[in-house]
């Protein structure tokens, strides 16, 4: 049994970056991954098992008439009398049995080589685009037997009617419409609605949860030859052999394409895949934080083909959230838009409301991670009347946080947390607008295996067969929130001015919120601070509490876990040291963007225009987090260090100079105007700390050890944030007044 998590795959090459994910999150031959996509009702998977051992075995008759010896004619005809003989024995003739064998005999007679390679002189499976066409034959003819019961009998109940038909797309080794990269995938499945194939109503049709915003631009014109990202299923990965590093190469390639999906589609939770090694194939699913690959499955043996053949029926009659996708978000199509459910244990709202999407303003861009999912949505359906205004003025956050625990003992729980927001700062005008006001929402639900409804986390949706295999994988939940106030991304504002104006609304509802609620926010990052305009001019507004803690809470200064965006992360954070978090490491944070806007711009007419590869401030995006550390330590450190940095703003932006002066005076309020000597600069020595003395006599000289400037500031977190506050209002007092003085909105001249 070989192990994919053995020694690195070195080599440098284009999925470099994916193959480190790879070496990151997969969790390789895994026992039972089946299971996964098993139907929750017991009885409904016993009669699934069974079609899968009954479909197995019509598949092991025909392999047996492949046998040394035969001649072509002797071989084609034995083939034909075995298929007749396996459709007779299962009374699926009744409807045009002689078509129905004819076209059963030339898509058999495709896939037989891949079973059984060594009869077949001409086929090889070190040759990929030899494999293709049977791979896709016999995904095919699983589906046409899954089907076929329906066609010529009547089931004695919905629950033995298979949902969905999963088939492969006509063309191979193509490049699927929508795709952002341009990679040409091997195959791609998808769903096809059982009522197609039987003439009946639309009671089997599950093309609800399979329709996306790209399709409906694309007046659904869906193609059942050339994959499209928004309907594909999952990716099928073909490598000549089952090598360490073919099947590394394959998992990389899925984890590009499993991007893609997720880009598409805005209710995937979880997507499944397939690697193919030559006759050994693996099953794999993407999660938030897994990558789980099954057992090698040898298509040229009885139980391999069986276990293949298991996932395939599986995936034809289970439950939509067993396939991946979220069966709360559907299509409506009266009102021709989705909808999206809400289970509300948080909050005034009744216990489920249903919301009309309006606008899907962040989707899901990382393959691991929270998939975070924002969506503008309204209470009342959209009117079909164009010249009607359909905006929404509710958010709707769908997330995988981790978690601890049930939901009554998280303390990490944004729902609760922003619900103490709201009652925290109600009755506070100041504060109006400047965050988002919780509506209700908590932890989303799936029914078990007994029929009851459990909270949906990573744990109850993979099951205990394949839970008890991964060890200590982090929890994550299936949260969805909603809240009241709607902005627009940071890179909507139009001048420095608007920016300065923004980030300080921020920062003084940041403020209010640690002061009135006791909460610190700890993820302060450009994709968290939005854009508001009303009559009074423009504002800002903080968003994201997933990351947030309660400062009341003894044990949150020992929370070290890592968290952020890499560019805007504090040092402390970085480091993970056990120093307290505070809010100092959120004003860090907010010099961090102000750096990178002031360097990067905030949209396309603000973008430098020579390279940036060779700038210092790229190694704020370093994924070693120390290294990314020692960086900012160096570059924030002092007036002079800072230049390095400051020199590099985008010269382009109006009023970058006197932008630069600012930032620079931000960065000594927090890092040069202290007193106490111990509580400036950012770097020390570390190593010159010994834990039992606090001097150094290399080489016989005593040498007093300095303690970390940031663990020194930490005790003063509430003056100097107060100092800190005060210098962005100043400034921003006078950008309102040059906001107010230019009489519009367009960028500076």
């Amino acid at each position: 049994m070989r192990n994919l998590n053995s020694p690195k795959f070195k080599q440098a090459d284009e999925y470099a970056e994916e193959k480190t994910l790879v070496e990151d999150y997969l969790l390789d031959n895994i026992d039972g991954l089946q299971t996964i996509a098993e139907h929750s009702d017991q009885s409904t998977q016993q009669f699934v098992t069974k079609q899968a051992e009954s479909i197995a075995e019509f598949i092991d008759e025909l392999v047996r008439c492949v046998k040394p010896g035969l001649t072509k004619a002797m071989f084609e005809k034995k083939l034909k009398i075995a298929i007749a003989a396996q459709l007779e024995r299962r009374s699926l003739t009744k409807q045009e049995p002689r078509k129905t064998e004819a076209e059963m005999f030339i898509r058999v007679k495709s896939f037989l080589p891949w079973l059984r390679p060594a009869s077949f002189s001409t086929f090889s499976t070190t040759n990929e685009k030899h494999i293709y066409p049977c791979f896709l034959e016999l995904i095919n003819f699983v589906a046409e037997l899954v089907v076929r019961p329906l066609k010529d009998q009547k089931p004695a109940s919905l629950d033995e009617q298979p949902k969905r038909l999963v088939r492969s797309y006509e063309l191979t080794d193509v490049k699927p419409d929508n795709s952002e990269s341009g990679r040409r995938v091997d195959l791609a499945l998808k769903c096809d609605a059982i009522y197609n194939e039987t003439g009946g109503n639309s009671e089997y049709d599950e093309d609800s949860f399979q329709i996306s915003e790209a399709c409906l631009k694309a007046n659904n014109e869906w193609s059942d030859k050339r994959p499209n990202y928004p309907r594909i299923f999952a990716i099928v990965e073909v490598k000549p052999n089952s090598s360490y590093a073919n099947m590394e190469k394959g998992f990389a390639q899925l984890v590009k394409y499993t991007h893609e999906i997720y880009w598409n589609q805005c209710n995937r939770h979880f997507i499944w895949g397939l690697v193919s090694g030559g006759s050994e194939v693996k099953a794999c699913v993407f999660g938030p934080n897994f990558l789980l690959a099954s057992q090698f499955m040898d298509v040229t043996s009885t139980a391999g083909r069986l276990e293949l053949i298991r996932f395939l029926v599986n995936w034809s009659f289970c439950e939509p959230s067993k396939l991946g996708y979220d069966p709360a978000i559907r299509f409506n199509w009266k009102y021709w838009c989705f909808t999206i459910d809400m289970v509300n244990s948080n909050g005034p709202m009744p216990a489920q409301t249903t919301y009309y999407l309006r606008e899907i303003v962040v989707i899901a861009e990382r393959v691991f991670g929270r998939h975070t999912r924002c969506f503008v949505v309204g209470e009342q359906p959209p009117s079909l009347d164009e010249n009607s205004d359909n905006s929404g003025d509710i958010l709707i956050k769908d997330a995988w946080p981790e978690v601890s625990g049930s939901a009554e003992d998280d303390m990490r729980d944004e729902s609760k947390l922003l619900e103490r927001v709201s009652n925290g700062l109600a009755g506070r005008s100041e504060f109006n607008g400047l965050y988002p006001k919780f509506l209700g929402g908590g932890r989303m639900q799936i029914q078990n295996a007994h029929g009851d409804s459990v909270d949906e986390t990573t744990r109850t949706v993979l099951g205990e067969t394949v839970w008890a295999q991964l060890g200590d994988l982090p929890l994550r939940a299936h949260m969805r929130i909603a809240m009241s106030g709607v902005g627009e991304p940071l890179k909507t504002i139009n001048s420095i001015y608007e920016l300065v104006v923004v980030i300080y609304d921020v920062m003084r509802c940041h403020m209010g919120i640690l002061k009135h609620c006791h909460i610190l926010h700890r993820d302060i990052s450009e994709a968290n601070i939005l854009v508001r305009r009303d009559d009074t001019g423009v504002h800002g507004m903080l968003i994201d509490f997933d990351h947030s803690i309660d400062i009341t809470d003894e044990g949150y200064v020992k929370r070290t876990e890592r968290t952020g965006t890499r560019p805007f992360m504090s040092i402390n954070n970085l480091e993970g040291e056990l120093t307290k978090r505070t809010a100092l490491d959120d004003w860090e944070g907010i010099i961090y963007i102000f750096c990178w806007l002031g360097t990067f711009g905030w949209n396309r007419a603000t973008q430098p225009s020579g390279s940036v590869s060779k700038m210092a401030i790229t190694s704020w995006n370093d994924y070693d987090e120390m290294m990314n550390a020692e960086a900012k330590r160096t570059n924030i450190h002092s007036s002079d260090n800072f230049i390095g940095i400051a020199k590099r703003f985008n010269p382009n932006i109006p009023h970058i100079s006197a932008f630069k002066k600012f930032v620079n005076g931000l960065r000594a309020v927090l890092i040069d105007d202290h007193d106490d000597p111990n509580m400036r600069g950012a770097i020390f020595d570390k190593n010159i700390i010994s834990e039992e003395s606090d001097t150094d006599d290399f080489l016989g000289e005593e040498y007093m050890a300095r303690p970390d400037p940031f663990v020194e500031r930490a005790a003063h977190w509430e003056s100097i944030s107060e100092r800190l506050l005060a210098k962005l209002e100043t400034y921003a007092t006078i950008c309102k007044r040059r906001i107010s003085e230019s009489g519009s909105r367009a960028p500076d001249p």
